[in-house]
């Protein structure tokens, strides 16, 4: 039975924000983040209007990569607050009707877990199969090494036991083996426990090479104890839906569209909920730098089509770097050129560790722009925290460290993130001006009607009225302009017409609506702008620089509040 419009599928037109304990609001005044902070806090995501929380690792880590090294999948970091605390804050978000989710880390544990302790100490350990060993280094090719800055191979001797152990990520990351089925039930143990505590799903981390086997060679390909990879992500779904059928796995795949898609699954979509949608965010920012929306009609062509009751993820940004490894050498130079031309803002040669407001030098309207059409592209828009009011990055920081800042909920030197004795005790540091708390903070944003905030407010105000936004079929409109995106979507009867403008010159849009002929275009930010598409389906739309108008098609005498 397919699933209709209920909460079943309350991911369909939700927005999901991701945040970091650590850096968003410090409860007890140390400096550091933690959940009795984060509930306080959970009034402003009620009043941004967002429906998911979706937390990075929180877990007991060695710290080498910011928490996705963790040393244990039961507990919460001291640093962050207790179990107690987490069951406290899912219980009141819940109360104001926010659902959690948390990230999924297990592709690989810390060199510091027991797990590891145990397999390196003895080749005969009950826990030496948990992870991945070879007398000799196996095969590797460019771009194995995601961290080619700090590490120069996937294979790292281990003087302890005299075998090489495989690591994706860094060295003190070892992959575990998910060819052993005693770690794939543990997984699925990790998970039973904390939906038992509440989550509502996970986001899954890294999965292409979490499904990544070795053969008996050492090279990547089928295992003798797992032919198919793919039964085991369909097994982690059932899993999930036994315990509750309304949860998700939205997953990290960064792949090409062909790729991705059978991490979907077959045609009922029986394997990850929901995948981010990589290629589309790198077409986004290939269309800014060039004024010209090309790319991202392009992707939104050749964008493969789900199983009905799964979803891409849209997003302009997230916690790591802005990775642009889909684009060719020559495009992502382009990029580079518009957003990030001092080496010092790149990272790897494949990204910028930029936030967006950096990048387009605090420009309002661009900025508004990019949200506009991550809220209104086809898909489940995610926010990563602070980008509702607009925050910097900090470059002095370490890789994807710079834009992991703390976030900023007043001015000052303490930014309202905490009330320990000296900015040097905070966890991280606050960016420079022009970002600085003194210029972008929720308190100011908030009585502010022009600001960036309240006007993210009301554009997701409006994006959860529109359920065609999530639920319907999208169709790229033809017109005349090459730096004009004009999409409608469809769905029970509904229309809703997105038009976006990436270039700096205001522009008149022609669009064709033959089916709508004599229909009203309402502006749904400002229902009283109304015009009639003529009788030929004709209706001239107006941009301004970098601008963007939603509109819904009313038939006259209609009774539908706007």
């Amino acid at each position: 039975m397919r699933a209709t419009i209920t909460g079943d599928v309350w991911w369909k037109n939700a927005v999901v924000y991701c945040l970091d304990v650590e850096t968003f609001f410090d409860g007890d005044a140390d400096g550091i983040g933690d959940f009795a902070g984060l509930s306080e806090r959970l009034d402003h995501l009620v009043d941004l209007g967002v429906d998911v929380v979706w937390l990075m690792p929180f877990y007991p880590t060695a710290n080498v990569d910011d928490g996705y090294d963790i040393t244990d999948y039961y507990a919460v970091d001291p640093r962050l607050g207790t179990l107690g605390d987490f069951a406290e804050f899912v219980r009141t978000a819940g109360e104001k009707g926010l659902r959690v989710i948390a990230d999924l880390v297990v592709n690989h544990t810390s060199s510091e877990h027991p797990w590891f302790v145990a397999a390196r100490a003895s080749k005969d350990s009950p826990r030496r199969d948990w992870y991945v060993w070879r007398d000799e280094p196996g095969p590797e090719k460019p771009g194995d090494v995601v961290f080619p800055d700090r590490e120069d191979s996937i294979w790292t001797l281990d003087e302890q036991s005299g075998q090489y152990y495989l690591h994706r990520f860094y060295r003190s990351q070892p992959d575990l083996n998910v060819a052993n089925p005693q770690v794939r039930e543990e997984i699925a143990r990790i998970m039973g426990f904390w939906m038992a505590l509440g989550l509502s799903g996970f986001r899954v981390d890294a999965v292409p090479f979490l499904l990544e086997t070795q053969s008996s060679d050492g090279a990547p390909g089928p295992s003798e104890d797992l032919s198919d990879p793919h039964d085991y992500l369909r097994d982690l779904r059932a899993f999930l839906n036994r315990r509750d059928g309304t949860a998700v796995l939205l997953g990290e795949v960064n792949l090409p569209y062909q790729d991705a898609r059978a991490f979907f699954g077959d045609e009922d979509g029986d394997e990850l909920t929901m995948l981010f949608d990589f290629p589309l965010m790198q077409a986004m920012y290939l269309a800014l730098a060039r004024g010209d929306a090309g790319p991202v009609r392009t992707a939104l062509g050749s964008r493969p089509a789900t199983p009905d009751d799964s979803q891409w993820a849209v997003f302009a940004r997230n916690h790591d770097e802005l990775t642009l490894d889909k684009l060719s050498r020559a495009e992502r130079q382009e990029v580079f050129d518009a957003f990030g031309p001092d080496e010092t803002m790149q990272v790897y040669g494949r990204g910028l560790r930029r936030r967006l407001p950096g990048m387009l030098d605090g420009d309002q309207d661009r900025i508004r722009l990019v949200y506009s059409l991550t809220l209104s592209l086809p898909g489940t828009p995610t926010l990563f925290y602070g980008e509702e009011i607009g925050l910097g990055e900090q470059l002095s920081l370490d890789g994807r460290m710079a834009v992991r800042t703390p976030m900023q909920w007043t001015d000052g030197d303490l930014g309202g993130f905490s009330a320990v004795d000296s900015p040097d005790a905070l966890c991280r540091p606050f960016p420079d001006a022009p970002f600085g708390p003194d210029q972008v903070n929720v308190m100011d944003q908030r009585h502010d009607p022009e600001s960036l905030l309240s006007w993210m407010r009301e554009r997701i105000r409006i994006y959860r009225e529109s359920p065609e936004l999530g639920w319907g079929a999208t169709t790229v409109l033809d017109q005349e302009h090459g730096a004009v995106l004009a999409h409608r979507s469809d769905w029970r009867g509904g229309t809703v017409v997105l038009v976006h403008n990436v270039g700096s010159d205001p522009v008149s849009v022609a669009l064709q609506l033959p089916d709508r002929a004599g229909d009203l275009l309402v502006d749904l930010v400002d229902p009283r702008r109304q015009d009639t598409v003529a009788g030929d389906g004709a209706v001239e739309v107006e941009l301004g620089r970098y601008g963007s108008r939603w509109f819904r098609l009313v038939r006259p005498g209609a009774l539908r509040l706007i």
